[in-house]
This record gives C-alpha cells, structure tokens and sequence, in this order.
C-alpha cells in the first residue's frame, strides 16, 4: 500500500506497523485476544436487540429481501450475536467498485469471526442516507468500447442538494440515466441482465437511496448481507438518548475529536476534520432540508429557527425521526442499534475513527475494532500479461504523460544502441577534459568554448536519441496499444480504478456472478492492494 501516493500514511501505518498508532485506537485487528476482548463487550452491552431486529425486519420485507439476508438479519436477536458493519452513500446504480469491495470484505470477515470465534457473526451494510450531498451521488462513470470515461448523471430530483437522499425520490430522468448508461457500456453477453437488475430498483416513484439499497441487496442479500436504510424513521426511538445526551454536553464531541486530531498531528498523521467550537453532532430535518444544529449565547441554532435547550431537548423526544447525527455522531448511533464488533472502512472512515475514542468513552457505547476495507484492481488476463512480461508495476501506469510509455519503449531498444550513445557521450567528455588545459594554455578565454561546444554536442546526441525513440514508437504500435489499453482500466481518467469506474462497469464486463467470485478469491489480508485476474 505504500507504494501509491493516493495512500495516506494513517492507513499504511495502520495496516503495517499498529503499534506506531495503537493510542488512537481500540485495539488490534490481527490479534486474537483484541478479537475475544471485543466480542465480549459489545455482546453484553446493553440495547433494544427486538425492537432493532423488527425495524431491520420491516426493511427487508418491504424490499423482498433473499431467504438468506433475512435469515441474517434474524440472528440479530440473539443476545451472543455481533456485527461487521460497513456503509456508504447512496452513489447512482451502485457507486464506485469500492462500494462492493466494502460489502465483500464484511461478508469475509464476517465469516471468518463466526468461524474462529464461534459466535454468531452477521455483516450488515449501512447506508448513509441522511446525507444532502447530492452531487457526491448522482453521478456514475463507466469506460466505453474505446475505453474512454463516460460519466452518466441524474438530472436534479425535487430537494435535490436541500433535503435529505433518504427524502429523494427518483423521477423520469432515472430513465434517461439508464438509457445513457445502456448506450455507453460496451454490448456484452451480461448486458441484459444488469440492465435489467437495475431497472428493477431505479425507477420513477422509487426513493434514490431506496433504489441504491434494492440493488446492493440484489447483489449481495443471497450472500446474507443485511442492508439497513440508516434514515428509517422506526429506528430513531432507539438512539433518541444518543440526541438527547449530545445537547446536554454541546460542543463536547466536537472538543474531543479537536483534541484527538491535536494527538494525531503528534503523531505525524493529520487530522480528518477540524470541527467548529460551535458545532453540535446533530442536524435537524424539515421540508426545507438538513439544518446543524449549532450553540450560540447558551441557545440552540437551526438555519433560521433558534430555540433554547430545554425546547429542543423536547423535541427530540417527542419526534427523534427529525433528527439525525453527523459524521462525528454517526458511528456513535451506529454502534448504539447494532452489536458492531468491527467496522470496516475505507481512507477515510479510518482517519475519522482514529478521532473518536473519546468520544465513545464519554457516550458508553463500546468502540469496535476497525478493518481497512479490501483495495484491488480488476485487470484481464491480457493486461496482466502485459505487465509481467515487461515487469512494468502497476503504479507507473497512473502517470499522464507518456513518461512511463518512453522507459518502457527505451527498454525494447537494441541493447548496442544505448551503449553506442553511452559510450560516445562518454568519449565526449573524456576528449574534452584532456584537450582543454592545453586549450587553455593557448587562451584562457576559449575555456567557456570547451564547455558550450561540448554542451551542444551532448544535446545532440539526445535529439538523436530521442528521435531513435520516437521511431521505435512508430515502429511498435502493438506495444503502445498494449500500455494505453492497461493504462485507460487500471487508472482511468488518472484515478485508481477502484474510486472512478462504477460497479456496473464490472458487473457488465464479467456478470452478475462478479460478487461470489470476489467473495472466494480477494484475500482478506488488507495491508496489500491486490491485481485480480478476471
């Protein structure tokens, strides 16, 4: 993982050297006894185990869940039980591939756990849909046949970037997405399928975040991941002492992520977020959007409205549905519905975990361990051909120029050609050094001669050498095709493939059965990025 400037240090580290970060966090995730210790406390920790495993129930219902995501859900209710949780936004038909990487590396670990710990393990799939970022989700980006990144965008739905995703719901314009998208992917024996799988869940009258859960759970729920929409209004009584507790201490959360992110500096690691004094972790949700709650001269502040504390509090308790966490508070409400045992993450979930222990400890709730999500590219067997036979890594390819094109090309040049300008650039400057005292004896000004002429003579001898490579590109078409092919799939449009091309790009290229064969093949060792041959 170091090896890619795209990696920050934080999740390195924490992958490769735990006892360099340990203090920011609960405990080690390759350790047994970390394992044994958690599992432990977060089953005995106290919570509405019913009244969580009915509101999973419902959701499960309402979307036709799988027997075996069901089945999944309903092993929730047992007081030993733990959970793997995982989550993101509700990207367009799907998100990025790391979307699925997230939900496969739960599906593993979570069967690892109920393996080697026996207890009974279920991985559960958050999704954050109380989110208004609207424009962090409507888009979707796949290669077409030239493989050329195509990015397919959803037309603006009523509240869209004012209310909630868990509020939006899909119009017309899902149509025109999916027939973009359909006119974009390459025509493959998978096609018809995937299209559709997605048109089954993305259509007028559907709720995006709705739409987004129905698919996961398409791909997914047989395997027994249990998707759980975060925003359900029948899940909110149970974390109201979650809201409740937050306005009584303001600003304390935001304190005590401050001072971790302070530790985290000491440590070389930079901090996730730097929250405001004023900030408080909750939002307040009406018909005109998502509004922080904000203090101010011992008040409460919402957008417009202000209101005292007791006021608020009330509210709070008579209608939690109209209250939701930030991303300080997220994993506190979290980890209060579900026994999380661990929690797996990408980049960033890590960095914001590493600024939470306090936090946890000033709620009660018991932290879980945390796992670095599964991080690998998805190549054919031609690219990885390419790459062994001229033992190119796979790194040098996110360069846009053709700097990493010109070493390679330079490497296939006949081996008497390189040594030949070598040596002859050598002699140049051995010649030069012996003639230039005697020069100099004759005039000491013809000193800077010397140098000039011997100057222009190397740079001669380079515009030959770059003509001789310019040649040899024009002579070898097959391997400028081979390198621009793997190129454009391993780093499309210059980012890691996993964070840029859509899941469905995958799915259309290799079927809908992409998510068993992930599950049995990526390891599940995470401190490596992994090259999958499919």
């Amino acid at each position: 993982m170091r090896q890619f400037p795209w990696i920050r240090p934080l999740v390195a580290a924490y992958a490769n050297d735990y006892p360099s970060v340990a203090p920011m966090f609960s405990g080690d995730p390759s350790s047994p006894v970390a394992w044994r210790e958690t599992i432990a406390r977060v089953a005995r920790a106290p919570r509405d185990r019913d009244h969580l495993t009915a509101v999973v129930a419902a959701q499960l219902e309402r979307r036709g869940a799988p027997p075996a995501a069901r089945a999944a859900a309903a092993r929730l209710q047992d007081p030993a039980s733990v959970a793997i949780v995982t989550g993101q936004q509700a990207g367009l038909f799907g998100g990025p591939l790391y979307t699925l990487l997230k939900a496969v590396t739960a599906l593993q670990l979570a069967s690892r756990v109920s393996q080697e710990h026996g207890t009974p393990t279920i991985a559960v799939f958050w999704i954050d849909e109380e989110d208004h970022d609207w424009n962090e989700i409507r888009s979707a980006e796949i290669l077409d046949e030239q493989l050329t990144v195509q990015k397919i965008t959803l037309a603006d739905v009523e509240g869209a970037g004012v209310r909630p995703v868990s509020a939006l719901v899909l119009d017309a314009g899902i149509n025109d997405a999916l027939q973009e998208l359909e006119q974009a992917l390459a025509p493959t024996e998978f096609t018809a399928d995937v299209m559709a799988g997605l048109r089954a869940w993305y259509r007028p009258g559907v709720g995006v975040a709705a739409a987004f859960a129905g698919w996961i759970e398409t791909l997914l729920g047989p395997q027994g991941l249990v998707v759980f929409e975060a925003g359900d209004p029948a899940a909110k009584p149970l974390v109201t002492e979650v809201f409740c507790r937050e306005l009584d201490h303001p600003g304390r959360t935001a304190s005590l992520a401050r001072d971790a992110g302070a530790e985290m500096l000491k440590f070389g690691h930079q901090p996730q977020v730097e929250p405001a004094e004023d900030s408080v972790g909750l939002f307040v949700v009406d018909e005109s959007g998502r509004h922080p709650v904000k203090r101010q001269d011992g008040q409460f502040t919402a957008g417009d409205a202000v209101t005292t504390p007791a006021a608020l509090r009330a509210e709070v308790q008579s209608s939690p549905e109209r209250f939701s966490p930030n991303v300080l508070l997220r994993p506190i409400v979290e980890e209060t519905l579900f026994p999380t045992a661990c929690y797996v993450g990408g980049p960033s979930e890590l960095a914001y975990h590493a600024q939470l222990k306090g936090v946890y400890r000033a709620f009660g709730v018991e932290p879980p361990l945390l796992y670095s999500r599964a991080s690998a590219t998805l190549l054919d067997s031609a690219c990885i051909r390419f790459l062994d036979r001229y033992q190119l890594p796979l790194e040098a390819l996110q360069v846009r120029d053709d700097s990493a094109l010109n070493k390679l090309l330079e490497s296939e040049l006949p081996p008497t050609i390189e040594r030949a300008l070598d040596e002859a650039s050598k002699e140049i400057t051995r010649l030069a050094d012996a003639i230039k005292p005697d020069v100099a004896a004759i005039d000491p000004t013809l000193s800077g001669a010397v140098d000039s002429t011997v100057s222009r003579m190397h740079d001669t001898l380079k515009t030959l050498h770059h003509k001789i490579v310019q040649a040899s590109k024009r002579k070898d078409d097959t391997l400028r095709r081979q390198f621009t092919r793997a190129r454009a799939l391993a780093f499309p449009g210059g980012g890691p493939q996993e964070r840029v091309l859509t899941l469905v790009y995958f799915l259309n290229r290799h079927g809908l059965s992409l998510t068993d064969r992930l599950l049995e093949s990526l390891p599940l060792d995470t401190g490596k990025h992994y090259l999958l041959t499919l």
